[in-house]
């Protein structure tokens, strides 16, 4: 039986209409066991390809899921500097970032349990795929984000026909804020929702496919809540316990060195959140100064012998500049994960001939206030 767990061993049906346990902590489904090449929907050129992936008892039978085409993004070859890397490319999502994978298996599930109207807070993507998605199923959505946020991810959302209130202050003052407006609307929030991760776990299932069924060496990830690294832990373990591959990848993950707490807590050698005084970042979608499964986040990358970096302000500004150069018009938040390159390398945790994912998560267009100051005067 599939179900969700809190973090004091509770569990909880999947049709309960719940965003986290009575002890207060997040919620994770209970493990799956993975699947084969011969259970991909090869006909289904989206995610939900990978449906048989999903947690059975929420697996859209008696209804479409709610799909705008997510998934199945390029994965380009590119040298940098001196290493051969792939970049998957996630803002050929439909909203423009990986957030549309998550959410769109959210919003189906909670579609199929009755849910017509969403509360969910975000520092822009995540708001922008909530409303994407909300409009595509027919259901209303608030959206709560930071007074800071870029004006094309707002736009964006308030276009889709979302409710959007602006909140003064950090991210963090936008989640608690969202915690208070629970008690009245139903919170779907992508750094809570359990579902949501089952929706980016699928990432994970495209390198795999991509790369004939095997797994990269290394997978490059950008973090905030760090919900693409749940999401590549969830999915390797799945295709470990199903046979489909020998070891996992080494999840190698970046944060910008103004708001790094996961890098704080795992350099630390603790699952706690350290006490840290954080600046604002150009890298907008990082921005947690409080993420709220970081104990699975550290164990994921531990598990995997991966490790975490801070990057200056200075070279996610130039690596932002470097991707463009290559035609990559990625976000400061993705370019993050592309100046991380060259730090792992240096400790020796990419090495020459080793297959390495690099993602990059949103594109420029969605973050033109921030694109402007990374390339005045340039």
């Amino acid at each position: 039986m599939t179900y969700a767990e809190d973090r004091s061993g509770q569990r909880y049906d999947l049709t309960q209409l719940r965003w986290r346990g009575e002890d207060g902590s997040p919620l994770m489904i209970s493990p799956l066991p993975g699947i084969t090449p011969g259970e991909i929907t090869t006909s289904e050129r989206s995610l939900w390809r990978y449906r048989a992936a999903f947690p059975i008892d929420m697996a859209p039978i008696d209804m479409a899921p709610v799909s705008l085409g997510e998934g199945c993004t390029p994965m380009l070859p590119r040298r940098w500097n001196d290493h051969e890397v792939l970049f998957k490319l996630e803002w050929f999502n439909p909203s423009g970032s990986f957030k549309d994978r998550g959410v769109s298996v959210m919003v189906s599930a909670l579609a199929q349990l009755g849910v017509e109207a969403l509360l969910e807070d975000s520092s822009g993507n995540g708001g922008s795929s909530v409303s994407a998605y909300c409009a595509a199923a027919g259901m209303k959505a608030k959206i709560l984000a930071p007074a800071s946020t870029s004006r094309a991810k707002i736009l964006q959302s308030r276009a889709y026909g979302a409710e959007v209130e602006l909140v003064p202050g950090t991210r963090q003052a936008t989640s608690d804020e969202a915690e208070r407006q629970s008690e009245h609307l139903f919170y779907a929030s992508h750094n809570w929702h359990p579902f949501f991760l089952q929706g980016v776990k699928t990432v994970a299932y495209e390198m795999w496919e991509d790369l004939g069924f095997r797994a990269p060496d290394n997978v490059v990830l950008v973090a905030g809540a760090g919900s693409q690294v749940l999401g590549c832990d969830i999915a390797f373990s799945e295709l470990l316990r199903a046979g489909q591959i020998d070891r996992r990848p080494k999840l190698l993950v970046a944060q910008p060195e103004n708001c790094a707490p996961i890098h704080q807590s795992f350099h630390a050698g603790t699952e706690e959140l350290g006490d840290a005084e954080w600046s604002p970042t150009i890298a907008e979608g990082t921005a947690i100064a409080s993420p709220v499964r970081l104990p699975e986040v550290l164990r994921a990358i531990r598990r995997s012998e991966g490790d975490v970096v801070a990057i200056p302000e200075a070279e996610i500004f130039a690596a932002t500049r470097k991707l463009a150069a290559m035609g990559l018009y990625a976000e400061p938040t993705s370019a993050t994960a592309a100046a991380a390159i060259e730090r792992f390398a240096a400790k020796g945790l990419i090495s020459p001939g080793q297959t390495t994912v690099v993602v990059l998560t949103g594109s420029g267009l969605k973050s033109a206030d921030k694109m402007a100051d990374v390339f005045a005067g340039a």
